[in-house]
């Protein structure tokens, strides 16, 4: 598992990336998405309990970033709080629109804990293993799945793929060891 840090390191990457999407690159927006899309649109969510304005205000965040990334400021906080403030209140204004009354209902709703780093860390982290678990050979990557994501023993994998319980074990040990080499360089 990474170790937990100071954060320089994603922060530091988020820094490149946007003054890629300052120099036009789409690629690197695309990837600032993927990175932050499920957070913004979580809290987004959460204050509107509306998927579709919630949908519509994360896509006009990323708009937004994509026409403004040369008005990120690093020294005054990180982008995923930037993209979080620019959406929060975005959501908050549209609450006010469909009811001036919602303002404290809207201000309540956000003093959820939420722990921004760990879930960024978190999605980071899954995406890793996704990739790793994609490159593993079928045979091992189904064993993994069953063993960790199913539960099932080594018995049972042996019993529902037809293999014999050695090749299984095999296959896990293998699984497993190249994992961990590919997660933790």
């Amino acid at each position: 598992m990474p170790s937990r840090g100071t954060g320089a390191e994603p922060h530091a990457a988020d820094l490149v990336l946007v003054r890629r999407v300052v120099d036009g690159d789409e690629t690197a927006l695309a990837t600032l998405y993927d990175r932050y899309a499920g957070v913004v649109y979580s809290v987004v969510l959460r204050i509107l309990r509306d998927p579709g304005a919630a949908e519509e205000i994360l896509q006009d965040i990323f708009y937004q970033l994509w026409r403004n990334a040369s008005n990120f400021d690093p020294a005054r906080g990180t982008l995923p709080g930037w993209l979080l403030v620019s959406a929060r209140n975005r959501a908050i204004d549209r609450l006010r629109r469909r009811n001036p009354d919602t303002t404290e209902l809207a201000e309540q709703s956000v003093a959820l804990p939420f722990n921004l780093e760990a879930a960024i860390a978190q999605n980071q982290l899954m995406s890793r293993v996704k990739a790793a678990l994609a490159k593993l050979p079928p045979a091992q990557r189904e064993a993994l799945e069953l063993a960790y994501f199913q539960g099932l023993t080594h018995s049972e994998i042996a019993q529902r793929t037809g293999e014999p319980l050695g090749t299984v074990k095999t296959r896990l040990r293998a699984a497993v060891q190249w994992l961990r080499r590919e997660l933790n360089p």
